[in-house]
């Protein structure tokens, strides 16, 4: 993968800092493991985790993301911006931020809309944001309270490790799909879902999560293929779209079930399928048409 260009500056790097050690406020004492089915997983299954975290705990959203609404500004105590550090990791994670942040506005502006691009944190253990206490074992993830992405890159290692998914294209497509998660806020799609989940059974509620995950799973998509045509073709070749099929195709939910419990449980599932999440990023990779990305309309999954 190629990924040249200028380096966004909506980064705050945290990881100078002293972290927390808590479980997440408002989640009922939920801590590091992650429920998958019914089973827990330790570690880093939350690669996509879309925190309104309500849509993967079956926590109160209200609760946890205060209401979850759109456009809302952040805290005051998530106003500090420090200086991301000029290592290469960092450099690279700040390129393709500011590639979404090109291809997003472009988008946006079709649309008659203005993108609002959210700010991207680097932390390590954990952080203070405003839907609870970040930890790294959830893997990346979106709160959309404060409008902000948050990663440890430790993470990216465990990406080739643990998942199997080398290289950086797959780690420029986790950032993609929780900025994914930041467009869906804008649009208003998060508030709407939140709304529909709050009278729905556990089993339809999770049915509607995975729809959600499986469209910003598209919307990653969608920037792969707008970010390559203004780069000329050159950002990413057929390899790197593998690493980046390989790496859905690891955090699908049958896959985890069935590592984790030896079995797999569809109802229970939050983010689709390894098939699914391989097809909807192949959807908006294809021709970058962001209405192909309607899973809530789709009749198959």
């Amino acid at each position: 993968m190629q990924m040249d260009g200028e380096e966004s500056s909506n980064i705050e790097d945290r990881r100078g800092e002293g972290g927390f050690t808590g479980g997440f406020g408002g989640m009922g004492g939920i801590g590091l493991p992650l429920p998958i089915g019914g089973g827990l997983f330790k570690g880093g299954f939350g690669l996509i985790a879309f925190v309104v975290v309500a849509l993967l705990f079956g926590a109160d959203p209200s609760s946890l993301s205060g209401g979850g609404s759109t456009g809302s500004a952040p805290t005051q105590t998530q106003s500090r911006s420090a200086r991301p550090a000029a290592d290469r990791e960092t450099q690279f994670v700040a390129r393709v931020l500011k590639s979404t942040e090109d291809v997003w506005g472009d988008l946006f502006a079709q649309m008659n809309r203005q993108y609002r691009p959210p700010r991207l944190v680097l932390f390590r253990d954990a952080t203070q944001t405003s839907c609870g206490v970040g930890q790294s074992a959830m893997g990346p993830f979106y709160c959309p309270s404060d409008q902000r992405v948050y990663i440890d890159l430790s993470f990216f290692d465990e990406l080739a490790s643990r998942f199997h998914a080398p290289g950086q294209f797959p780690q420029a497509y986790v950032i993609a799909h929780e900025v994914g998660h930041h467009v869906q806020n804008l649009l208003g799609i998060s508030t709407k879902v939140q709304q529909m989940r709050e009278s729905m059974s556990k089993r339809d509620a999770n049915a509607m999560s995975v729809r959600t995950e499986l469209q910003a799973d598209c919307f990653a998509g969608v920037w792969a293929h707008h970010a390559n045509r203004q780069r000329g073709g050159k950002m990413i070749d057929d390899t790197d779209v593998e690493q980046a099929l390989a790496a859905a195709t690891a955090i699908g939910d049958d896959r985890l079930q069935r590592q984790a419990q030896g079995r797999v449980v569809p109802d229970s599932f939050t983010h689709g399928s390894s098939a699914q999440r391989v097809r909807w990023f192949r959807t908006g990779l294809q021709d970058g048409d962001i209405r192909r990305c309607d899973t809530f309309r789709a009749q198959q999954l």
